[in-house]
């Protein structure tokens, strides 16, 4: 699987404000409906962004209610003046995804039926130039997804002893030419600060090898896709707000994630098929109590876009896709077996 996860999710808005194509968009929608075709159905959009998928969803089920969380304040802006026709039906909450639990509970409801998580950079994030997301678009060295968080991929890359950049770049951007795109920042740096993206690419151009820079895309992906993870703290954030959605799904409530790099998708892997086996010590004949597991998992393996939804949407091209369901024999919050 690809490390790369420069794709956009559905939900922003393009310059025209014409709403980007939801990724997987028919094959969320199928996998959630049995849970959100029963009355009075709750879902969260753990990635709200503009609210490409919570539009859909809020339209395929007439009952439904939809919390749609995110962290950048310009996404709910622009997600709760596209989602104004469905009313009290969208909930629209400032937060990090990992407060899923918090949120829901202070929304007043006991469990949901669906959650959605579409993982990574929107493209209303690389839309924006300002952002600094995007190394195609010349700009500040930013990243932060909530502008109002201290951290920045300029101090990042300013300040960080060398070490943990390589570090940073090797797990976060899987990225084999990390000492060498270190030490040429590092010599950079100490003539001058790295204060834009087009600087930080030509950098990156010029530490990797001729060789380096024949296939895989832009050079610089990598190293971008690093630095936003570590300025997000994304994995660590994922890490914790995985648990927590699938401690919150009522029975038969289904969760699906779309992830675009390995490392999250790993993280996701390991969540779901530990909730997913017994931990009952083999040779008992039956499951000790709160040692059964407590999902379904609807796929055995990550599921890609198919060609048809690339050529659609070329922006799912490294999209995959797990989904599971709550066991309809566990409460919520009960402890499983992850």
């Amino acid at each position: 699987m690809s490390s790369t996860d420069d794709h956009s999710t559905d939900h922003a808005m393009d310059s025209a404000d014409a709403p980007h194509v939801p990724v997987l968009k028919e094959r969320v929608l199928q996998t959630l409906r049995p849970a959100l075709d029963r009355p009075g159905a709750v879902a969260v959009d753990g990635t709200l962004g503009a609210g490409g998928h919570s539009e859909a969803l809020l339209r395929a089920h007439s009952d439904l209610t939809v919390i749609g969380l995110d962290r950048d304040p310009d996404a709910l802006a622009l997600a709760r003046k596209r989602l104004a026709p469905f009313k009290d039906r969208f909930i629209a909450v400032p937060c990090v995804y990992d407060a899923i639990a918090e949120v829901v509970a202070e929304q007043g409801f006991d469990g949901v039926d669906g959650i959605l998580f579409d993982l990574g950079v929107s493209s209303m994030q690389l839309d924006q130039a300002d952002r600094g997301f995007a190394y195609s678009q010349d700009a500040p060295l930013d990243m932060r997804m909530n502008p109002e968080d201290p951290l920045t991929a300029q101090q990042v890359v300013n300040t960080y002893p060398p070490a943990d950049l390589v570090r940073i770049l090797r797990h976060f951007g899987e990225e084999k030419f990390a000492t060498r795109i270190v030490s040429a920042l590092v010599k950079r740096r100490e003539q001058a600060p790295i204060t834009t993206s087009s600087q930080l690419v030509e950098l990156i151009r010029d530490a990797i090898p001729a060789a380096g820079k024949r296939k895989g895309g832009n050079p610089a992906k990598r190293t971008f896709q690093a630095l936003r993870i570590e300025v997000n703290s994304e994995l660590d954030v994922w890490s914790r707000a995985l648990p927590a959605a699938l401690d919150t799904l009522r029975p038969l409530g289904r969760i699906v994630v779309l992830s675009y790099h390995s490392l999250e998708d790993r993280i996701t892997k390991k969540e779901l098929a530990s909730r997913s086996i017994s931990t009952t010590p083999r040779g008992l004949p039956v499951d000790l109590p709160g040692t059964g597991p407590t999902i379904r998992l609807l796929n055995r393996r990550a599921e890609p876009a198919t060609d048809t939804e690339i050529k659609e949407n070329p922006r799912a091209a490294s999209v995959k896709m797990r989904a599971a369901e709550r066991r309809a024999t566990t409460a919520p919050g009960e402890e499983g077996a992850s």
